[in-house]
């Protein structure tokens, strides 16, 4: 571990696990930007052997990682060649078993729509330890980044996170259930399924006026946003050229725009 991350640490009075040969964390890495990771997840960067990262983790991050540690990139992106779930999770396992410090480096949170269960699952199989290191979810990090407030007294009492990939699957949300809990939505993923998940939520009985905006490229010097009513919210999207990897959310919130006079 690096003084400056050591320093850091003693000054917030925390204690940072040591990182044992032939085990795993599974880290979130966070919306992009290297000042939204967790101290315990910048100091695992300095720890590990081998980092094990997805296609969204900013390059800016990774280059915090030790000298002479390797990067491996297991990414999945939608529509584009991908590695497979099952070949990354034999590659951890395998890469403890050699000894190594493993990372595995994921955007966001690695339990929020990240898999991260089904790997952990997986190393608790084959007698691998492991820990977690929580990170700051894209989906509650954006709202942030774009001025629209989470919850706000008189608008919201809840919030829903989903997923849009596979809207059209058995496995999609009831996008009709979700219209009827009034409360607003926050959406990964959906870029793909954007105007199938407009017409069920329309269809479930959400008003085609709702509020709604696209934050795109979270946490990062690309993010841009766009808001629309919900029954033109694809068709935004495609003349703003917004795409994947986009933060979605739907709810008189995302009318809230807060910002700062400086």
């Amino acid at each position: 571990m690096s003084d400056h991350l050591s320093h850091l640490t003693a000054m917030q009075g925390g204690t940072v696990p040591d990182f044992h040969p032939g085990s795993v964390w599974l880290a979130g890495a966070g919306p992009g930007d290297p000042a939204h990771l967790t101290l315990a997840v910048a100091t695992a960067l300095q720890q590990a052997d081998v980092i094990v990262h997805d296609a969204l983790v900013d390059d800016r991050v990774l280059t915090l990682a030790r000298p002479g540690a390797v990067l491996e990139f297991a990414g999945k992106r939608g529509g584009k060649p991908s590695a497979q779930q099952a070949d990354i999770t034999s590659r951890l396992i395998a890469l403890a078993r050699e000894g190594r410090r493993v990372l595995r480096l994921k955007g966001g949170d690695p339990f929020i729509f990240g898999r991260g269960g089904e790997e952990v699952a997986a190393l608790i199989d084959a007698g691998i330890p492991f820990r977690v290191l929580p990170g700051l979810s894209s989906g509650l990090a954006a709202l942030a980044l774009a001025g629209i407030p989470g919850t706000m007294r008189g608008i919201n009492q809840s919030l829903v996170l989903a997923t849009g990939h596979g809207a059209e699957d058995q496995g999609a949300p009831d996008w009709a259930a979700l219209a009827r809990l009034d409360q607003p939505i926050i959406l990964y993923m959906a870029m793909k399924n954007l105007p199938v998940i407009v017409a069920a939520l329309i269809a479930g009985g959400m008003p085609p006026d709702r509020s709604a905006a696209m934050i795109e490229w979270v946490g990062t010097d690309r993010q841009r946003q766009v808001t629309a009513p919900l029954q033109a919210l694809a068709a935004t999207a495609e003349d703003a050229g917004i795409g994947a990897p986009a933060i979605i959310v739907i709810g008189e919130i995302a009318a809230t725009l807060l910002r700062s006079p400086t």
